[in-house]
């Protein structure tokens, strides 16, 4: 659909969440200074979280890098990772830490949910390229003129396709909008529902091991997704035990993600093979796109990065303009740098 049509369709899901924005709201305000208190240097006995872990990877990461057991409990480990399925979870009370890209926040401060980035890491090269639907004759973002385009509004794969749109000249209204959240983006290739659909680079092979003999093909491009983050709901960390809990995770976060890049051929045999269930070429084709963990001692350039990709979105409309400074607790700013060698310090 275009645009008009699109942020027409979005009415019911805006009205929805405006209900639930002044609980948000309250409860974030429950004790507003606690989030310029200094962060305790121990986590108090007792103290759990509930953390997204999508398809199990953290514990899998933690228990191969041999981590030291974290100084508190997690309650749960959540299998979740879609933006909008972690701001539902961060609502309802089920959620108290996830992993995202860029866009959820904005997404959440959008809809008047009170959530803060806490970590970050810097991605330099593309995480996602762009799929066809079989039998499609597309080969350049160029040729995406007058197609219909899966698009999350709420997640990483939908500002890589606006800034891919926007390097190529198209505006969107050039376009037809087709919303979706990414976990339906394959069915929608399958059926013919969209023509191009963006995925993630762990995805590809298998859509095309499947498709390419039915004329799918996958488009590359350089836009990246900047931004890959920790960040909570701001009534979590106004409680200091979660605060302090979450500070002491953030390390465990980086040098799992350290330890990944530096044993690429167990982490294909013990994720992509024995738990994705592909083979051990396609395995290493993805492991051969990974971005090196970085994590940047002061987040300047994530701000900025965030600050472009919010303004991009209000450019079409999709959210209102606002400041992003309002997404980052920086208490929790070099605690990931810090954990990790100096060559993932960027």
């Amino acid at each position: 659909m275009h645009r008009r049509a699109f942020l027409t369709s979005l009415v019911g899901a805006s009205a929805a969440v405006a209900g639930l924005s002044g609980c948000a709201k309250g409860d974030a305000s429950a004790d507003a200074g606690a989030a310029t208190r200094p962060l305790a240097g121990k986590v108090p006995a007792g103290t759990s979280l509930k953390i997204a872990s999508y398809q199990d990877t953290q514990q899998l990461q933690f228990r191969l890098a041999k981590l030291p057991e974290l100084p508190f409990t997690v309650s749960s480990w959540v299998n979740i990772g879609a933006g909008p399925d972690v701001i539902n979870a961060f609502r309802a009370g089920s959620l108290d830490l996830a992993n995202n890209a860029g866009i959820p926040p904005i997404q959440a401060h959008y809809q008047g949910f009170d959530a803060k980035i806490v970590a970050i890491g810097i991605t330099r090269k593309p995480n996602y390229l762009f799929a066809t639907k079989p039998g499609s004759d597309i080969r350049t973002v160029a040729g995406f003129r007058g197609k219909r385009l899966a698009f999350s509004q709420g997640q990483a794969q939908g500002v890589v396709l606006l800034r891919a749109l926007r390097q190529a000249g198209l505006k969107y209204d050039d376009v037809r909008l087709v919303p979706l959240t990414s976990n339906q983006f394959l069915t929608a290739l399958q059926s013919g529902q969209v023509d191009i659909a963006p995925l993630a680079n762990s995805q590809a092979p298998a859509y095309l091991k499947q498709y390419e003999g039915k004329g799918a093909q996958v488009i590359k491009t350089d836009v990246v997704d900047l931004l890959n983050l920790l960040w909570a709901p701001q009534s979590v960390l106004n409680d200091p035990a979660k605060a302090a809990a979450i500070a002491a995770y953030i390390p465990a976060w980086a040098k799992g993600q350290v330890w990944i890049y530096e044993h690429p051929e167990q982490w294909d045999e013990e994720f992509y093979v024995k738990t994705q269930n592909l083979t051990p070429e396609q395995a290493r084709s993805i492991t051969a796109l990974a971005n090196k963990p970085l994590f940047p001692p002061a987040w300047d350039e994530a701000v900025k990065w965030e600050q472009e990709t919010a303004d991009l979105l209000a450019e079409g409309g999709f959210v209102k303009k606002f400041d992003v400074s309002a997404l980052f607790d920086h208490r929790f700013e070099s605690l990931a740098a810090k954990a990790v060698p100096a060559e993932y310090r960027r």
